[in-house]
């Protein structure tokens, strides 16, 4: 009864009485129940932000789902879900069939599986708790003043932990403030999912990997961005998927004979192992990098936490790009010391210098910098007879001509933020940016990350795409940080 007392104490002690969600998907009813997919209807819209240990090292994916209405399986009646999904450089389009008792894919394009996986071990976790079926006391609806959900299985080798109601909170998540009800299981680490109230899925969630270690990384984490209600049209329509470029241009998709080699940082600080695939990529097409970190004493130690990159240089070692900066990040972090990324090839057929670059060892907050250096790695990118027949049946791009001199000016300090944001204006009302990307946060003028700046030189300079570049004024613009 421990977590009941502790939720009704902090109720009373609030004055709780409940506030209706924004989208009027309902406020916490103390007294009420809940359960996966509660008050999920045609119509519904929901983005989320995610992450997941298993899905490219908990890297951030954009989720975005349409409730279409419903599709048949045989004799079975699910719900038709069209998906959009942005990871990294890629977006991808398709469909899932999610359950009735418990909206989970059921059906799912092939595109969408890992994707599928993922949403199932996160957002949809609690599916394995709570459903829809009334009949069921073990996975039904389950009361928020129960005293528990149920068990999980030991965590971080030690006992078994409870999936326990743990009090009210009001939180602020960009979709809006809302309050809601957090579950949870408590060990060495919070692991904590927030719950709306006749809301179908969570809104927010922070768990740790089940191990017993002083740094434990993050599992899983997601976030809702945004919910809408009677959507009737598809609003990925005009939505072009990355994906099929692959196919146009005959890449390999199936990643089966790697390079691979062992070798010491210019400081002689540790040992990078690197494998690739293809051998020699195509223009356009990407590379499998599979990468493990060694100690320089012990040829079987892969050493863990490492703060690394993997950067593009010229022959004098000089950074050209950056692929931390491409997402939006100051560098990249490893628990566990052994990453596998797949990396565009935007280069020309030539060789091209790849550096793993290794910032130092320690928690992701932290950096020790002892073990610094980096590895070079020399691909040879193949000519691609494909790629110049496709940019030759491609239109014309999309952003004017002197957009990309506005960027590269603004990149270079020549022109402040102010004349920059003009030209942003412009590709907000020509419909190039989508105007819902559009923060309603209003005031404060943030700093610009410099990785933003990095992006729009690349791309002014033709070392990414329009779309590369479109992600990242959208980001700018959708956490307020460029004021339009």
């Amino acid at each position: 009864m421990k977590g009941v007392i502790l939720l009704l104490t902090i109720i009373a002690s609030l004055g709780f009485t409940g506030t209706v969600y924004a989208q009027n998907s309902g406020g916490v009813n103390v007294d009420g129940s809940w359960y996966l997919g509660e008050g999920l209807k045609k119509g519904d819209y929901f983005e989320y932000k995610l992450c997941d240990i298993d899905l490219n090292s908990c890297l951030p994916i954009e989720l975005k789902i349409w409730i279409k209405g419903d599709r048949v399986n045989v004799s079975e009646t699910l719900w038709d879900a069209q998906i959009l999904v942005i990871d990294q450089d890629k977006k991808i389009k398709g469909s899932w069939g999610l359950g009735k008792t418990a909206p989970t894919p059921i059906l799912f394009d092939d595109d969408l599986s890992d994707y599928a996986v993922a949403f199932k071990s996160t957002i949809a976790w609690l599916g394995a708790y709570v459903t829809a079926n009334e009949n069921d006391r073990i996975h039904g609806p389950k009361e928020f003043k129960s005293a528990s959900w149920g068990t999980l299985g030991p965590v971080g080798g030690g006992l078994s932990s409870n999936l326990i109601p743990n009090r009210a909170e009001t939180i602020t998540t960009p979709s809006g403030t809302l309050d809601t009800i957090v579950v949870g299981w408590y060990n060495d680490n919070d692991n904590e999912i927030w719950l709306v109230d006749d809301f179908p899925f969570p809104v927010k969630a922070k768990t740790f990997a089940g191990m017993a270690s002083d740094n434990v990384p993050i599992m899983y984490e997601f976030e809702l961005q945004q919910y809408k209600q009677n959507i009737t049209e598809d609003p990925f329509k005009d939505v072009v998927e990355s994906i099929n470029k692959a196919e146009e241009l005959g890449c390999d998709t199936k990643f089966l004979d790697y390079t691979s080699k062992r070798i010491p940082t210019n400081t002689y600080s540790l040992m990078v192992q690197y494998n690739h695939s293809p051998e020699s990529p195509l223009e356009g097409c990407d590379i499998d990098w599979k990468i493990n970190f060694y100690s320089k004493y012990n040829e079987t130690r892969i050493l863990k936490q490492i703060h690394y990159d993997v950067w593009i240089v010229d022959e004098k070692d000089n950074l050209l790009f950056s692929y931390a900066q491409s997402i939006g990040k100051e560098f990249l972090f490893t628990e566990y010391g052994q990453v596998e990324h797949l990396l565009p090839v935007n280069q020309e057929a030539e060789l091209v210098r790849y550096a793993v670059f290794v910032y130092g060892t320690g928690p992701e907050n932290e950096l020790d910098t002892e073990l610094s250096g980096y590895a070079i790695i020399e691909v040879q990118i193949e000519e691609n007879p494909l790629l110049e027949k496709l940019n030759d049946n491609t239109a014309e791009s999309k952003i004017p001509s002197w957009i990309k001199n506005n960027a590269e000016w603004w990149a270079d300090g020549a022109i402040d933020d102010d004349a920059f944001t003009q030209g942003i204006g412009f590709l907000i009302k020509e419909g190039t940016i989508s105007v819902e990307s559009i923060s309603q946060n209003g005031g404060e003028v943030k700093q610009v990350p410099e990785w933003v700046k990095n992006n729009a030189k690349w791309w002014a300079e033709g070392t990414i795409d329009d779309d590369a570049f479109i992600q990242g004024i959208e980001f700018l613009v959708k956490e307020g940080i460029i004021q339009v």
